[in-house]
């Protein structure tokens, strides 16, 4: 094949169309337990995260809660994967050779949010979100006393979660959705040094912490009895009023590789091997990751 700009831009175009092809089949967790926000700048405060909206009975002025105390801000972070062709592989049509590695360009553009937001939630024990305390925490504060979602323990974490609301336990921020990019002009210098053409993807995302009442983190053993507790004390946050049930239901458990037998006995069987039955079969839909151990 002729290097000429026609034959690049050729080039270019099928590269392209692989991409988008491999990219849209790629599947994805992420968005079930995050919350997709467009960005339009550098960064966000989600300061208004402690603004939980809930009905009150209207009695005199509407009651307006001050969230100026509160400061969360996720700003954007650049992202990118870049791969070099040979110009002596287009010289030669020996251009399929990279229809393999463009997919997988694509699959890691897809993914890259799943890495993000998972290795965010296992550092949700010593990592902070909207209130100032950790994301999951013994110590949150609700009506001037200490709330918790921290199950305790120091093995393999998991998390029972509300992912019905629209908001989320976590959050994706996006500035830059992925793009398939190039520098694939015979004049580059990349091609006069190296004989190389050069592409890629980008773009512009970061991730942090919703609700920390939409979650319930735990490093101990994962059964019946820790699961029940979960439940009970997710059911049991209360609104700013201390008293008012804020109706959380909690309808995934999500975990790592380690916890998928323990996971899957205590929620996908429906009864034991005495032949009792499972209190808590399909209780909850679960969410097995990688990037959790």
């Amino acid at each position: 094949m002729i290097v000429n700009q026609a034959n690049l831009e050729g080039i270019y175009k099928s590269f392209s169309t692989i991409f988008n092809e491999a990219f849209q089949q790629t599947p994805t967790d992420y968005e079930k337990v995050a919350m997709t926000v467009p960005s339009t700048g550098r960064s966000i405060d989600y300061k208004w995260l402690a603004d939980f909206p809930t009905m009150r009975e209207w009695l005199g002025d509407r009651v307006i809660k001050d969230i100026s105390a509160f400061h969360y801000e996720i700003t954007n972070k650049d992202f990118e994967v870049t791969i070099g062709v040979n110009r002596n592989d287009i010289d030669d049509d020996q251009i399929g050779i990279y229809n393999p590695i463009i997919r997988m360009l694509a699959h890691q553009a897809k993914i890259h949010p799943d890495d993000l937001v998972f290795k965010l939630l296992a550092a949700a024990f010593e990592t902070e979100c909207y209130d100032g305390q950790y994301f999951i925490d013994s110590d949150h504060e609700v009506n001037d006393a200490s709330v918790s979602n921290d199950g305790g323990g120091s093995g393999n974490p998991w998390f029972l979660m509300d992912l019905s609301k629209p908001i989320k336990p976590l959050i994706l921020q996006r500035r830059k959705n992925p793009e398939f990019v190039a520098m694939d002009s015979p004049t580059d210098e990349n091609v006069f040094m190296r004989k190389e053409f050069r592409y890629g993807v980008d773009d512009r995302k970061n991730v942090g912490f919703g609700l920390w009442q939409l979650a319930y983190g735990s490093k101990d053993t994962l059964d019946a009895t820790t699961y029940a507790a979960a439940r009970a004390a997710m059911m049991a946050f209360k609104k700013d009023d201390g008293s008012t049930p804020l109706g959380i239901r909690p309808t995934h458990l999500v975990c790592g590789p380690t916890n998928e037998s323990t996971a899957r006995t205590l929620i996908d069987i429906m009864n034991n091997a005495a032949g009792a039955g499972n209190p808590w079969y399909h209780t909850v839909e679960l969410i097995i990751t990688p990037w959790l151990t």
